[in-house]
């Protein structure tokens, strides 16, 4: 390997947190180097990934929701009104007071999530049952003034790619049906990414302020610890009533509406690289790869037809819809083989003089490093049928490692023990104190109660030894 090549290799992911910070800028995903704390910018490669995964879910979301665009700026007076939710977000607001050099008559908060800005217009949107259910979703820009340790894509100050969706309803039930279906259609978007994610109630003392309740998904990151990568709260009338938002209903009375909000945010990227990638860079599900295919031609003295062979293989591949890219470039093979591979594309096609006299190319896999001879008769098929397989298989390898990091246990002592590997899984009682007792005991949290419960399952509560039939989720968290 070149001096070049050793300088620019990550560090084994054993080491995690440094893997991923290198993995970031080596692989052009984002760069941490802007001169302000939490902020980062986008590389235009990972800019193209962010734009892949949000397509995905425009595409789930688009089917019944619409897209919209409200405001940054929220006034305080509106800001203000809804008690519970200031509260969970007052020391995170960031505050305009000033228009230039002339203080404002009223500071403006610079949105932490949309609520108050997006809910006094819903009052004037909303006049009866016929304008429900209301389905709106916006992917903006928040801020939050986080005081923890910040991190790209995981925890920053400025969340740059928020996907929230608003919906209103005439009943507590058809807001609580819209979260579960909320639940769904993240499932199915990390499914597409080839992630697997935990349902699961949050504990009351962990809900979205304002909130009847919270369903959030998680990721199980390498190192143990779990990433919240969407949430799902179910409002209830508690901010209808804030910002009277009322419709007529069927016998003419005024009534409060029911409310949901659901959120996914650049988590979903950092997931998405941290669970995939490996030593040698990103591996990249197909679906969001903003390259599928690089062709790399091998050229001796004499070209022989082959740089002309691969731009045809290229045109081929483009036309069933393929992303493909040819590195005609002068650097050698296996500096090319390096530059892909980094950026986790799925698919490497070689193809040099003899490959072409047998009418065929080699063919490897980023994600097994497995290689094959394939002919260049059907080789759009093939292609097009391995890019599936690597999805597949990706899930699959994911799905296991998650598998094989729950952990069934019957106290807090292996609860303990096995934190540091994944997710432990112990019974609960239900009670708050007892609940506040386990976290502090095990110096960790109840992610929530899995919303698939096996049934006829029961144990004791390891704190105040009542029976239990109910199971939480036990991990560190980012």
């Amino acid at each position: 390997m070149a001096e070049q090549e050793k300088e620019a290799a990550l560090p084994s992911k054993e080491n995690f947190s440094e893997w991923y910070n290198d993995l970031l800028l080596k692989g052009e995903i984002m760069d941490v180097r802007y001169p302000v704390k939490g902020l980062y910018v986008w590389f235009p490669f990972g800019f193209n990934i962010r734009r892949n995964v949000y397509d995905i879910m425009r595409k789930l979301l688009d089917k019944d929701h619409q897209e919209t665009m409200f405001p940054l700026l929220i006034p305080e007076n509106e800001f203000m009104k809804e008690a519970e939710h200031i509260k969970g977000f007052e020391d995170e607001v960031y505050w305009v007071t000033h228009g230039g050099t002339s203080p404002l008559d009223v500071k403006l908060a610079l949105r932490p999530t949309s609520e108050t800005a997006i809910y006094p217009m819903y009052k004037l949107w909303i006049r009866s049952h016929a304008d429900m259910p209301l389905k709106l979703y916006q992917i903006v820009n928040t801020f939050r003034y986080e005081t923890k340790h910040t991190r790209p894509l995981i925890r920053l100050r400025e969340i740059t790619s928020f996907k929230e969706a608003h919906t209103v309803h005439a009943t507590w039930d058809d807001a609580a049906s819209q979260v579960d279906e909320a639940i769904r259609i993240y499932t199915d978007f990390y499914r597409q990414l080839a992630v697997p994610v935990l349902a699961s109630t949050r504990p009351e003392w962990d809900k979205f302020p304002g909130a009847d309740y919270t369903i959030a998904t998680d990721a199980l990151m390498p190192d143990g610890k779990t990433l919240q990568v969407g949430t799902a709260h179910h409002l209830g009338d508690n901010f209808a009533k804030t910002f009277d938002i009322t419709y007529e209903d069927e016998e003419g009375e005024q009534v409060y509406a029911f409310q949901t909000c659901y959120g996914v945010s650049e988590r979903s990227i950092a997931a998405l690289i941290s669970i995939h990638g490996d030593d040698k860079g990103l591996v990249l599900p197909p679906a969001v790869a903003p390259v599928q295919v690089v062709i790399i031609p091998i050229i001796f003295k004499k070209p022989e037809g082959v740089l002309e062979a691969c731009e045809e293989l290229k045109e081929k591949l483009e036309a069933a819809g393929v992303r493909v890219k040819m590195d005609a470039s002068d650097s050698r093979p296996g500096a090319k083989y390096y530059k892909w591979e980094m950026r986790g594309v799925p698919v490497r096609l070689e193809l040099g003089p003899r490959d072409l006299k047998n009418n065929a190319a080699m063919l490897a896999r980023r994600d097994t490093g497995e290689k094959e001879q394939v002919s260049l008769d059907n080789i759009t098929d093939d292609v097009l049928s391995l890019l599936d397989n690597i999805h597949e298989s990706l899930y699959d390898k994911a799905m296991a490692s998650v598998n094989e990091r729950i952990f069934e246990c019957p106290d807090l002592d292996t609860v303990k023990e096995k934190l540091s590997q994944g997710i432990a899984k112990i019974f609960w009682c239900g009670n708050k104190e007892c609940g506040l007792k386990i976290e502090e005991d095990i110096g960790a949290g109840i992610l929530g109660i899995p919303t698939e419960q096996t049934e006829g399952c029961s144990g004791k509560c390891p704190v105040c030894g009542s029976d239990a039939d109910t199971q939480v989720y036990v991990a560190r968290t980012y």
